[in-house]
């Protein structure tokens, strides 16, 4: 099954934010306000500002399973992230990445391995799965990875030259 096959709301509801990004190259992370790594987002606005016009975009995935580091409703994590960090990228509705309510979403991302090869449950917020312009899952990157990670944007690169 591919990523943009799954159904996934926006933060504000609107539903299909996965089919709007079809055929795009998309860096999939679960986020979270309130946590030591959040000053990643301004990598990742870089990131998708820098190569959006050539079909790449960031969706950040707010969840609240990590020492309840997301606790806000769907309009403060919107104001947080627009506010704080200028974000531009699709969000989506808070999901949960482990456990019996995993969202379909992760169930996917979580079968990749990372380049240690960890697979199955998110270890923290900030995961980075990094999904080609078909919505197969052909990378992912541990939380501490920053946005601007060589390995990352070479993946990235690599990807949108194809």
């Amino acid at each position: 099954m591919a990523l943009h096959d799954l159904d996934l709301n926006a933060l504000d509801g609107t539903p299909g934010v996965l089919d709007d990004l079809r055929g795009d190259v998309v860096l999939v992370v679960n986020v979270a306000s309130r946590c030591g790594l959040t000053p990643q987002y301004t990598g990742l606005v870089a990131l998708h500002q820098d190569l959006r016009d050539q079909g790449f975009s960031v969706l950040g995935v707010p969840c609240n399973q990590f020492l309840d580091q997301e606790p806000g409703t769907a309009e403060e994590i919107a104001t947080f992230c627009s506010t704080t960090y200028g974000v531009d990228f699709p969000l989506s509705e808070k999901v949960e990445v482990n456990g019996d309510g995993r969202h379909p979403l992760y169930e996917l991302l979580v079968e990749t391995a990372d380049a240690d090869g960890h697979t199955g449950d998110v270890r923290w917020n900030f995961e980075k799965f990094l999904v080609d312009g078909d919505g197969n899952v052909v990378a992912r990157f541990g939380p501490t990875v920053e946005p601007n990670d060589e390995s990352l944007v070479t993946a990235i690169a690599g990807l949108l030259a194809d």
